[in-house]
């Protein structure tokens, strides 16, 4: 059985899905901190929006490099 070949076409539209699903993560988030009372949890919940706004500069990062692999790789 072979391995399937390194198909990348479709890796910047992974990224933008999960760039979206990661925005939307903060934007219901970002709710539910105004609702807590908790300061324990609503700290807990701003380190995690922390945490997601860092792993959004990366996949941005990521979909430009991918962008530019596309474009140098499959004119």
């Amino acid at each position: 059985m072979k391995p399937n070949p390194d198909d990348r076409r479709d890796n910047v539209e992974k990224i933008q899905c999960n760039i979206n699903h990661t925005l939307q993560n903060i934007r219901l988030t970002n709710d539910m901190i105004e609702k807590v009372d908790n300061p324990n949890e609503r700290k807990k919940l701003e380190e995690k929006n922390k945490r997601r706004e860092e792993s959004l500069n990366n996949m941005r990062s990521e979909i430009k490099e991918e962008a530019n692999v596309n474009k140098n790789e499959f004119k």
